[in-house]
């Protein structure tokens, strides 16, 4: 059978299943067992495919169509034209958590944290965007922190990232050290939100990541209160936010003193980043 043949079965497969983009879908997993670029996967696809390509793929697309996500079943995932190790064991970095890369390369830094870093691609990003630049990530969970360290090796940033596990700021030792950008994308969705995620998200993804069985706010409560002792005078602090938690987190930053407050939205107009920053001296 031709690749376009076994494409266009699949493509009917995910249609059925409800996959929100099933074309496009097919054709990454297509491109992943035929090992060759994605964007060059048209010109093999007159070609035929073997009996065990053909067999491995169609296996993949069952379990698409059970809705496991693309980014688990290759096992990567692209950010911000870096090519990132995903599993269960971290959120998949989204397209939306750019804003956030943004934000924070549009001012100065040499010391970052990233407060619950998952696969690690905020804090490695920014560090290999920013040359010199230094930094940490914490995360609670130890099975993330080893894709963590996967990716800071992949990337050859040993030397620039450490990794540390614990709850927010308590992965940190005793006596605070400051940083002049804090960053987040820390568990935001409601206990109540979560039956309305897509199964893809609710059911393959970590629920530490997603959720703190509340309100979606805890993370940040936990964020501010400590901000203003761990940034040098003049340091941001950067999260990303739900579309609809602007005013709690910026209301969070303001009384923990932070100044300058304000929301980013994304390329859809929606709140996606709260920064605020702790007052020079």
């Amino acid at each position: 059978m031709t690749g376009s043949a076994l494409l266009a079965r699949a493509t009917a497969r995910l249609v059925e299943a409800g996959v929100a983009d099933p074309g496009r879908d097919a054709r990454r997993l297509l491109a992943h067992v035929l090992k060759v670029p994605p964007g060059r996967l048209t010109l093999f696809l007159p070609e035929p495919v073997s009996p065990e390509h053909a067999v491995i793929f169609d296996a993949l697309i069952d379990r698409r169509a059970a809705r496991v996500p693309v980014s688990h079943l290759i096992g990567r995932r692209q950010f911000y034209g870096r090519e990132f190790l995903v599993t269960p064991e971290v959120l998949d970095p989204r397209p939306e958590t750019e804003i956030l890369i943004e934000a924070a390369l549009s001012g100065p830094f040499t010391r970052v944290l990233d407060l619950g870093t998952g696969s690690g691609c905020i804090l490695l990003t920014l560090l290999a965007e920013r040359e010199g630049a230094t930094g940490i990530g914490t995360d609670l969970s130890d099975t993330a922190l080893e894709v963590a360290f996967w990716n800071r090796n992949a990337l050859q940033l040993e030397p620039r990232a450490a990794l540390a596990q614990g709850n927010w700021w308590g992965a940190l030792a005793q006596a605070p050290e400051r940083f002049d950008l804090i960053v987040s994308n820390p568990p935001y969705i409601a206990l109540s939100e979560m039956a309305g995620l897509s199964p893809e998200v609710r059911e393959h993804e970590p629920r530490m990541a997603l959720t703190d069985e509340g309100d979606g706010l805890a993370a940040y409560r936990a964020i501010a209160s400590e901000a203003a002792r761990h940034l040098l005078p003049g340091g941001r602090l950067l999260v990303e936010i739900g579309p609809a938690q602007g005013a709690d987190v910026a209301a969070l930053f303001a009384a923990a003193g932070l100044r300058d407050v304000a929301a980013i939205t994304d390329l859809d107009g929606r709140d996606r980043v709260v920064s605020g920053r702790l007052e020079a001296l």
